[in-house]
């Protein structure tokens, strides 16, 4: 890993239903979130859960910038480094089958603004998985 792609933060994962919680800087988006600036909506999907979460991991899986680091059935997480910089951004997906919604989030390591960076991503995200 470089310079600026700083430690895999704590925390990560699923807590009672709910992903970690957005910083208070403007560099994540959280679907659980209710603030303003983080709140972007989740993944919605029909069908069985496990084959949502399958196809949205071949979508992410398919991007070249990203690294998948754990999956389970409910849950997967993966890092996507900037080819210019290597900056590292944390992007976790969590199933909720009773609402029929993946949530998700994703957040920079390092730096306070990301220009949109991870909502851009997890929209081109949400745009792949709803063809």
């Amino acid at each position: 890993m470089g310079l600026l792609s700083g430690s895999r933060p704590q925390g990560l994962g699923v807590n009672n239903g709910q992903l970690k919680p957005a910083p208070n800087k403007p560099n994540c988006v959280n679907s659980q979130s209710q603030k303003g600036s983080s709140k972007i909506p989740p993944l919605a999907y029909t069908g069985g859960a496990k084959a949502a979460l399958a196809r949205l991991k071949a979508i992410v899986e398919a991007m070249s910038t990203a690294k998948v680091i754990e999956a389970r059935s409910e849950y997967f997480y993966a890092e996507f480094t900037s080819s210019l910089m290597g900056f590292v951004d944390d992007v976790e997906f969590y199933v909720d089958e009773k609402a029929s919604v993946i949530h998700v989030r994703s957040a920079s390591r390092l730096g306070y603004r990301d220009f949109d960076v991870n909502r851009k991503r997890v929209e081109a995200i949400r745009e792949a998985f709803g063809k």
